[in-house]
């Protein structure tokens, strides 16, 4: 088959995907099993084959992420029962003084997105938000901004959340570097689209809390963890992620300290050690049966399926893409083009997120079409993870009104439409757009 037709059928793929979830509102998992059927078919590969890649792209894909994202999910949940989050929230709050109370909010949502999933960070930490606005009487985005900016920097750029987790996966790129990477971009991200345009934002716009969201302030049977205990459970994966690929770089290869770091810095040790932890310190040392640890480490797994699954279908998709000749194709029309990989990374990743709405569907779908491309200039090591940042960069942008999350402010917010675009999208913009700057001025020196 000519390169042109592969190239036809990748793009017909591509808008037969946007137009399943988006207007026939089919799941991003069957929708994309489905088009990787279809794409395998019509590139001509053999139905047996077809099959065959489905299996490999799934198993490839979730053996990793599955055990990754099921961990952190446990992780997590044992954090927000714990009333760890709140813990943070308050004492960043009283460190820095109500003058600052943006700046704490910023970096609370910076940190407890790391382990919490991001709708449920700011469902648990919005009657923070609402305590400060009715005690001060400013707008409630002059401290919600802040608050989203981190939550949403964090759940873009930095694992173990799932997003970076899956690009990662699907690149093939170092777990270290993208930890590394993410926070380098995702600081200067947070401190602009949080508080900076958080101020700015807040004055345009006066927004008091809705009369349809009653104040239930969550009381928790237990005391709340300490500020230093939280800090240290939620550091001790990023620290020994950060340690493996250190020592990759520093130590010569069958070196015993090299080998060790390399162990238990691996994300699967690393979030398994930590979870474990969790599970004691903030579970059975604080009162918990092993029952109710059980029980709220079972109940985690709910949302993280979803999320498991759409990234196993974008793994099913590359897999395809790659096995039947399309992905070479593609591969070498990107490698035509004047633009470079990164660039091309972020603007695939954007122009999804536009289309569909859903930031990880956006991820794998530009992750996909990227690789063959990075295989073809082996592309490795810390320029893999740069990659990473710009396709979650990409799928930051320009959230409106087909993102779950652009309605999840509107709601707690109270806003129209329009001042949810002015201040919740274009909060979304400035991340992707600094986050994008930044790795590409670090990949002229890389």
């Amino acid at each position: 088959m000519s390169g042109s037709t592969l190239i036809l059928v990748a793009v017909a793929g591509i808008f037969l995907l946007l137009f399943l979830v988006m207007r026939t509102k089919l799941h991003a998992f069957v929708a994309l099993l489905l088009v990787s059927l279809l794409v395998g078919i019509a590139a001509g590969m053999p139905l047996g084959e077809v099959v065959e890649s489905v299996q490999s792209g799934m198993g490839g894909t979730l053996g990793f992420v599955a055990v990754v994202v099921g961990l952190g999910a446990m992780f997590g949940k044992m954090l927000e029962v714990s009333g760890g989050a709140e813990r943070l929230a308050g004492t960043l709050i009283s460190k820095f003084g109500e003058e600052k109370a943006p700046w704490a909010l910023g970096l609370t949502g910076f940190i407890v997105a790391i382990p919490v999933f991001f709708d449920v960070g700011f469902i648990i930490l919005v009657p923070i938000v609402y305590g400060l606005a009715r005690k001060t009487g400013k707008s409630l985005l002059h401290y919600g901004i802040p608050l989203l900016a981190g939550l949403a920097v964090t759940h873009s750029f930095i694992p173990p959340t799932p997003g970076p987790i899956a690009v990662a996966q699907l690149v093939n790129a170092d777990m270290g570097w993208v930890i590394l990477f993410g926070a380098i971009a995702g600081v200067p991200a947070m401190i602009l689209a949080g508080p900076l345009f958080g101020r700015y934002i807040g004055k345009k716009i006066h927004v008091a809390i809705p009369e349809y969201m009653e104040l239930e302030q969550k009381e928790y049977d237990k005391e709340l963890p300490s500020f230093g205990l939280i800090t240290f459970l939620i550091l001790i994966p990023l620290i020994l992620i950060l340690m493996n690929t250190v020592s990759g770089v520093m130590l010569e290869e069958g070196n015993t300290v090299r080998d060790i770091l390399t162990f238990l810095g691996h994300p699967f040790v690393a979030l398994t050690i930590a979870t474990l932890l969790t599970f004691y310190i903030l579970g059975t040392k604080r009162g918990y049966t092993r029952q109710e640890v059980q029980d709220i480490a079972t109940k985690s797994l709910e949302p993280a399926g979803i999320i498991i699954l759409v990234t196993g279908a974008g793994g099913v998709f590359k897999q395809v893409l790659i096995d039947s000749g399309v992905g070479e194709v593609l591969g070498d029309m990107m490698a035509g083009s004047p633009l470079p990989p990164i660039v091309l990374a972020f603007l695939i990743a954007a122009a999804v997120r536009v289309a569909q709405g859903s930031a990880t569907v956006a991820m794998v779908t530009a992750a996909g079409l990227i690789t063959p491309l990075l295989e073809m200039v082996n592309m490795t090591g810390p320029a893999l993870g740069l990659v990473v940042i710009a396709i979650a960069s990409g799928a930051t942008v320009l959230s409106h009104v087909n993102d779950s999350g652009f309605w999840l402010v509107n709601r707690y917010f109270g806003l129209d439409v329009k001042d949810t675009l002015k201040s919740w999208t274009v909060m979304e913009t400035i991340i992707g757009l600094t986050g994008f700057v930044v790795v590409l001025v670090i990949s002229f020196f890389i």
